[in-house]
């Protein structure tokens, strides 16, 4: 499953699932362009991949702000020559019950994790175009597959990130590049760190598998997915989440 020669953009690369398909996509030999808005800590998985042997720089952006993903990426083409894989991983949540939610929740979180995903594959696309060949993965989640209450602005956002990788799979297709979706279940990261002991008991019992995802399964499957083993795969939702949800 080799991606040397490849050149990756991670967006949210940070810290959590980002933070770890960055790791994994270095480790398969693909140089990495890591973008989030924490210096500090983009600075320190540089450090980690080239202490490992790889390649990677850092990209200080915030996705909610469309020129600054412009300027990224621009940046990285600069200093890449091309982008091969693009993931769109960077995601937050504004939770409230919809009777309560604030419009600007509301807003933040579509503009975080579907707008920017919309505004980073716009720009990283003519690069794919022009080598025809491109993996575009979209990291969304099973909460856009199922809902949940108090997360109307995040499962809409999700879902979106579906919709809109199937529609960028039919019109990229033809020119040899995918785009597909990877729907994490529970995992076990620093945005589920925060809930309750409680909550998470009772999501362990509605999942088959009977324990919550790391950060390293989805990565394995952004991996498969970025690479040449996945070439006749595309506008597809991989779901990653022990069986949480089926069908």
């Amino acid at each position: 499953m080799s991606l040397s020669g490849r050149v990756a953009f991670v967006t949210g690369a940070s810290q959590g699932i980002g933070r770890t398909c960055a790791l994994r996509l270095a480790q398969e030999g693909a140089s990495v362009a890591a973008a989030a808005r924490n210096q500090e800590k983009l600075d320190q998985l540089v450090a980690d991949i080239a202490s490992a042997g790889g390649q990677a720089a850092s990209f200080a952006v915030d996705v909610a702000d469309e020129e600054q993903i412009k300027s990224a990426v621009k940046t990285a083409l600069a200093q890449f020559g091309k982008i091969d894989i693009l993931v769109n991983n960077a995601g937050i949540t504004r939770d409230q019950l919809v009777m309560r939610m604030k419009r600007s929740d509301w807003d933040a979180v579509v503009q975080t994790n579907l707008t920017a995903a919309y505004l980073c594959i716009q720009q990283a696309v003519p690069s794919m175009l022009k080598q025809r060949w491109g993996r575009i993965i979209n990291v969304t989640s099973v909460f856009g597959q199922m809902g949940q209450a108090g997360q109307a602005n995040y499962a809409a956002s999700k879902a979106g990130l579906i919709g809109l990788t199937m529609a960028i799979a039919r019109e990229v297709g033809s020119r040899n590049i995918t785009c597909n979706a990877v729907a994490p279940g529970f995992i076990e990261t620093a945005m589920t760190a925060v809930l309750s002991e409680e909550f998470k008991q009772n999501a362990v019992k509605q999942i088959p598998l009977g324990r919550v995802g790391t950060p390293e399964d989805v990565a394995s499957a952004v991996a498969f997915l970025a690479s040449d083993q996945a070439s006749y795969i595309t506008g597809h939702v991989l779901s990653v989440n022990g069986g949480m949800l089926m069908g």
